[in-house]
């Protein structure tokens, strides 16, 4: 199958996705539109960049969107790696003592989580990564070549899509021009999971209460997230609330440790 043949039909099994939906096509389509195809139970997305704080995009199913979280939380895992070296990380069995050596702490946590095996692709234009594309299954699970091609497909519309590049009218949606984003592909906010805003106002919020960088401040608020247990998005929440404020000089204090 060649490269044109393969993309064409990924971007009409996403714009099918998108219409069962009701919207216009959207990064959890292609989400939506992976776990349909290939052997996998759940896909998640991941906003990362070396600059700004990572956040998590969209998941499938609870057990995707912790391994976002997870990963971004813990700073291991596929999804780390992909991003880090830009390659594809393939991840058949999280039993393998290769893996759990590898990736110590998120492979237990991965498997406790009901994930055996996972699958992270990188999203890439050129010299432009705006995330990475994760695939789990709960049992192990090896991707064959066709396969791993339709896979990176996928991950391919998922970068045009978060760069807003145009997606062409065969297989995309159609847009009346009205500047909301028809004609260009971008999804409602629902379809970033509700994840993006609240993670980096929380991150923003940090850089002032602790005078660091936004790349400390997210270091930060993802250490609290696992030394206490709780997911990131959960963390962000409170910190925007002020329900939890950090100091530089002293451990972070919630709101009802005070009252």
């Amino acid at each position: 199958m060649t490269y044109g043949s393969r993309s064409s039909r990924i971007r009409v099994l996403v714009a099918e996705q998108a219409a069962l939906r009701g919207g216009r096509v959207g990064v959890v389509d292609v989400c939506t539109a992976a776990v349909a195809a290939l052997p996998v139970g759940g896909a998640g997305m991941s906003a990362m960049s070396p600059a700004t704080a990572s956040h998590p995009l969209c998941g499938t199913d609870e057990i995707s969107e912790q391994l976002e979280e997870l990963q971004l939380t813990l700073g291991e895992g596929p999804c780390v790696d992909a991003f880090t070296y830009g390659s594809a990380v393939l991840a058949p069995d999280l039993r393998t003592g290769e893996l759990r050596d590898r990736w110590p702490v998120f492979a237990g946590a991965a498997l406790d989580a009901g994930a055996r095996a996972v699958f992270a692709l990188p999203l890439q234009m050129g010299a432009i990564s705006p995330g990475v594309l994760d695939l789990y299954a709960h049992v192990p699970v090896r991707l064959d070549a066709e396969q791993l091609a339709d896979a990176l497909a996928f991950a391919d519309l998922a970068t045009l899509l978060l760069l807003d590049a145009r997606i062409d009218e065969e297989g995309g949606p159609s847009g009346d021009g009205d500047g909301d984003g028809a004609a260009t592909g971008r999804g409602p906010d629902e379809d970033l999971g509700g994840y993006r805003a609240e993670i980096s106002q929380a991150t923003g919020v940090l850089t002032v209460q602790l005078g660091v960088e936004i790349d400390e401040a997210f270091v930060r608020l993802r250490a609290y997230a696992y030394a206490h247990g709780r997911r990131l998005t959960v963390v962000a929440a409170d910190v925007v609330a002020h329900r939890l404020r950090f100091s530089p000089d002293a451990e972070p204090t919630r709101a009802d440790d005070d009252a």
